[in-house]
């Protein structure tokens, strides 16, 4: 078996997200891949098995790489509002970081593949449940099935994220997200969802 190639690695992973984000599962061929990573159709399929293992594995990567950034200086155990705002700044740095990467996710999110076999469970969930089962047990969180938690706590805050990434308001103003704003969302968030 040949010796794996970082660089060429790199290179249809990056270029592979690069094509789902413009132009969607439906414009990624193996074919069109190998030609715009500079390698011959066959190299992929010494790093992957088909598609379909390119694709969870790309997915899988980027889960990985969410987070460790979302998940960086965070603590189950902290306080629910320093927890959920570092959550928020996390996840925005992921976002300004990693920008196809978060919009590849989106679109697998969206799709059929996220129930996929190969997909991993990860330890994520499991910090989440932690914070919000602690924030609720020190009072500090109204018990909320976990939907309504999280289209509470997460939903405004992608609302904006997408004003930003469009560049205006739903008015169609220019709009560009601050801190500011993030701001006043989050304080808005924060008495909702405390008692």
């Amino acid at each position: 078996m040949r010796p794996k190639d970082e660089n060429k690695v790199t290179a249809i992973r990056k270029k592979a997200i690069e094509m789902i984000v413009k132009d969607g599962f439906e414009g990624l061929t193996m074919q069109k891949l190998a030609k715009k990573a500079h390698v011959s159709p066959a190299t992929i399929y010494i790093y992957f098995k088909d598609r379909e293992d390119l694709l969870n594995q790309l997915y899988n990567d980027c889960q990985e790489t969410f987070e460790e950034t979302v998940l960086a200086d965070f603590d189950p155990e902290m306080p629910f509002k320093e927890g959920l705002w570092l959550q928020w700044k996390n996840r925005y740095r992921f976002l300004m970081e990693y920008p196809n990467e978060f919009h590849f996710m989106e679109q697998f999110r969206s799709s059929p593949l996220i129930n996929h076999k190969d997909i991993r469970i990860t330890s994520f969930r499991d910090a989440m449940g932690k914070f919000v089962k602690n924030a609720i047990r020190r009072k500090e969180l109204r018990k909320l099935p976990a939907e309504v938690y999280w289209a509470l706590a997460y939903g405004p805050f992608y609302a904006l994220l997408k004003f930003h990434l469009n560049k205006k308001s739903i008015i169609g103003q220019p709009f560009q997200m601050t801190e500011k704003s993030m701001k006043e969302t989050f304080g808005l968030v924060v008495q909702t969802l405390t008692r």
